[in-house]
Formats: C-alpha cells, structure tokens, sequence
C-alpha cells in the first residue's frame, strides 16, 4: 500500500527530506521529489529536467541530452531513497555502490523541459546487496529501462 499521511494524502518527500536519506548533494542530486513509497517493494522518483543542468554545457550543446548514464544513477538515488526510507538507519554511515547494471535500454532522449518518471521496484535483497527494476517515464511514454544492484558499504569501509 502507498504511504500516506494522516490526512490521507500520498506522502511525497521534497529536497530536505531526500537529503537526510542519501549522502548526494548538488550538482550530483539527480532527484527532485520521491513518491508512491511502498516499503521493501517500489517507489517513485521525479526528476525535472531544467537546461540549467551542469552536463548540458558539454554534452552536446547545440542538442542537449540528459545522458543516460545519469538517467541510470537517478534511478540508483531513488532505489537508495526506498531502502532508506524503509529503514533510516541505512543512511547514517552508509554509502551506495552499483555492483552492476544489466539489460539497460534507452528509447528516446530526455531533454530540457522533460519531467523524468523514475519508477523503481525492488526485486530482492540479501543483507547488504539490493536488486532493482528501474523504468524511466516521460508523460507515461518509456524512455528508459534497466535492472540494476547495489550495495550498502559502512563510510569507513569505502576509504
């Protein structure tokens, strides 16, 4: 069942709320709000996508595109809000790392003015490694698909 608050509206985490989950921080914030949050299972992610954005400069000026490797990690950072949300004390020392990235598929360029759909569902877990189903939405329309795993390693472990 999705979140809600005891006013029956669906929970929605802003800016402030995101941050206390995972340690990114601009410009390396790929994630605007999260939503739709069903513990252990999916969430939602929402990216705005603005020609302000520090890689349109370089990549490909005349033509902005998001890259879709950014795309990939704005699915890491919701799948990242998901787990930590479920359980806050992941987010304390904890760092988020790809263990890999499989089947993943881009369908149409995400430019400025697009919002970016992130939907993310959890496929399993096994204690400090998650496998994700990540799609990417714009105005409903696929734009982006992959599986992904990640791991949870201890800061002091990642030095």
């Amino acid at each position: 069942m999705i979140l809600r608050d005891n006013s029956g509206e669906i929970i929605t985490l802003l800016h402030n709320d995101i941050i206390k989950l995972i340690p990114h921080r601009h410009p390396f914030l790929l994630i605007d709000k999260v939503t739709n949050i069903i513990i252990n299972k999916s969430i939602t992610g929402i990216k705005s996508v603005t020609y302000n954005e520090p890689y349109f400069v370089g990549h490909f000026p005349e033509y902005p595109v998001m890259p879709g490797v950014l795309i990939l990690e704005s699915m890491a950072q919701t799948a990242a809000c998901l787990i930590s949300y479920g359980d806050k004390s992941l987010s304390l020392n904890n760092l988020v790392f790809f263990t890999g990235i499989e089947k993943a598929k881009f369908r149409k360029p995400v430019t400025p003015g697009n919002e970016l759909f992130l939907k993310i569902k959890l496929i399993s877990s096994k204690r400090s490694l998650y496998k994700f189903n990540g799609e990417a939405f714009i105005q409903n329309q696929l734009v982006a698909s992959s599986e992904f795993s990640a791991m949870l390693v201890h800061q002091e472990k990642a030095k």
